[in-house]
């Protein structure tokens, strides 16, 4: 039995980097090409991707070798392997010039220790757009899943990723961080529901491409209901859509149909107000039927002078904020209790990882 030695080597681009509708560009249309590429580089011999709307991930095996003879080249291998991985990923993804003139400050590198701990964080959902969400784990059982079916992970992956499972797991169970989760998309949607109804038949509407219109859009869509989706640019519109769902719009086009909408989420960044009673009267005025706006925006981007406009109801963020943040609040006192396991666990995953035998 020998004992081996290899290098692990986390890249990814996040949420927490750039926006989503720019991290769509970074996505790779076909996961498994996209393994099988990344494990064609000289050196690296496991890979593992993981990817969400709200990341992707690449995890390798390199510098694989058995026995006790430390390798020269170790350090001069990592670099050339990760400058191959980057160049790997602009020829299977969408990027454009300045992403790639970018890349260097987008792309987050970790090696050994660091990617254990940064794996199981995520794992136990602190990493995660709202955290806790179970969601999170089942996209690392399916991505280690597919990695084994197609055969780009082995010793070394599996074991690390089967490890990451299995505390993450405890560590949730034990702390109910992922008891009762909901996210603002979830109350937002929810709270429509029961003030207009929702069904297949409602047109509705989603304005912004920042996280808050993520978590709506990722709940319309498990629930089934097709949404348009609209931001500043169309390509903002378009780059969201990519990730998570809808049919973008442009934003002046959107404008002047705005009267073809019962369902209108409104979550941006902006500075000023979006919708206004002039800029909506004409084509609002003569609508027969009703329609809720409902304003997540932070500060608010609707003016409250539009509900003199027959049939328009509006709501505001802070009509749903006792709610949700209540549930944010009951998360963010369990967080110290799971980084403090965390902490105790990743020594033990660093020495489990060691014991690798062949």
């Amino acid at each position: 039995m020998s004992e081996i030695k290899f290098d692990v080597i986390n890249a990814r681009v996040t949420f927490k980097n750039i926006p989503l509708h720019t991290l769509s560009r970074f996505r790779f249309k076909d996961l498994k090409v996209a393994c099988e590429t990344f494990k064609k580089i000289p050196g690296v011999a496991e890979c593992i991707i993981i990817q969400t709307a709200s990341r992707i991930e690449i995890f390798t095996v390199s510098n694989l070798e058995t026995g006790d003879i430390p390798d020269g080249r170790r350090t001069e291998g990592k670099s050339l392997i990760l400058n191959q991985m980057k160049e790997t990923w602009q020829s299977l993804s969408e990027l454009e010039q300045i992403d790639i003139d970018h890349f260097d400050q987008t792309l987050e590198v970790y090696k050994s220790t660091d990617v254990y701990l940064n794996l199981l964080k995520l794992a136990c959902g602190l990493d995660s757009l709202v955290v806790g969400k179970e969601e999170i784990l089942n996209e690392i059982k399916a991505s280690l899943s597919q990695a084994k079916q197609i055969n780009v992970s082995g010793l070394v992956l599996n074991k690390l990723f089967e490890s990451v499972i299995r505390i993450a797991t405890r560590v949730r169970d034990t702390t109910g961080i992922s008891k009762d989760v909901i996210s603002l998309g979830d109350v937002a949607v929810k709270i429509v529901d029961e003030k207009a109804g929702l069904d297949a038949k409602k047109r509705i509407l989603l304005i912004g491409t920042g996280e808050p219109a993520a978590m709506v859009a990722k709940t319309l869509n498990k629930k089934g209901f097709v949404f348009d989706v609209t931001s500043k640019t169309i390509e903002r519109s378009t780059g969201f859509s990519k990730i998570l769902g809808g049919k973008p719009l442009a934003f002046d086009e959107v404008l002047s149909g705005l009267d073809k909408y019962d369902i209108i989420f409104v979550a941006t960044t902006s500075d000023y107000f979006l919708i206004t009673f002039d800029r909506i009267r004409l084509v609002m005025e003569e609508k027969k039927k009703g329609t809720l706006i409902l304003d997540l925006s932070e500060p608010r981007t609707v003016d409250e002078g539009i509900t003199t406009l027959p049939g328009i109801k509006l709501l505001f963020r802070d009509q749903i904020s006792e709610i949700y943040e209540e549930n944010v609040k009951a998360r963010t006192g369990i967080v110290p209790a799971v980084e403090k396991i965390i902490d105790k666990e990743v020594p033990i995953l660093v020495e489990t990882m060691k014991r690798i035998y062949i």
